[in-house]
């Protein structure tokens, strides 16, 4: 008993360093590329920013990625994942209009995302190849492969400790009553076992 209070009670405490550390916000810009200065690519939506790019999705996902996984305080290393979307997901979340080939969200749990979502005008699913060249990424008279948009998504504090505390609280009412259910089994099992014995 007095194990598993002191396991929720340093997973109460971690948890909640974790949830108050300082996230990511100003993202860098993504190097040999030019950034987009077009409407709704600035600041007319919070958290927006793209780029014109020729760097390839990995090399994208993974400049974010190492950037979005660690806190600006002391460094400290933030529980971050990813998840693989299809291109649809992106006009749910930012714009009907958008334009992608691929998004890739990067996650840190029960806090922030950021969706990294890459067009590439040449592979384009939704447009017959005839009729790709209509979205040609063609900015100061140069050509590029993608743009890449991001968008980040971010939760207030007192949202995602309430969050964390009643999931926390849920789990511990759950393991008792699995505790509770495997003791009345047990305790069954060797009443059992002890009329078997005198027969």
């Amino acid at each position: 008993m007095k194990k598993k209070k002191l396991f929720f009670f340093l997973i109460f405490i971690l948890g909640t360093v974790y949830l108050c550390l300082p996230a990511p916000k100003k993202f860098p810009d993504l190097p040999n590329s030019l950034r987009s200065t077009e409407p709704g690519d600035t600041i007319q939506i919070p958290g927006v920013s793209a780029y014109y790019t020729d760097t390839s999705r990995r090399e994208v996902v993974d400049f974010y990625f190492k950037y979005f996984s660690r806190s600006p305080f002391w460094g400290i290393p933030l529980i971050t994942y990813k998840v693989n979307h299809p291109p649809e997901r992106i006009r749910e979340v930012l714009r009907e209009t958008q334009q992608s080939t691929y998004v890739e969200e990067i996650i840190h749990p029960f806090r922030e995302s950021v969706f990294v979502s890459g067009f590439e005008w040449e592979n384009d699913p939704f447009t017959p190849p005839k009729s790709r060249i209509k979205n040609i990424l063609l900015v100061d008279g140069k050509v590029y492969k993608f743009k890449v948009t991001l968008f980040y998504q971010e939760s207030k504090l007192w949202q995602r400790l309430l969050i964390f505390y009643l999931s926390l609280f849920l789990f511990y009412l759950i393991l008792e009553e699995y505790s509770k259910i495997l003791t009345k089994t047990f305790s069954i099992f060797k009443k059992m076992d002890k009329k078997d014995g005198k027969a």
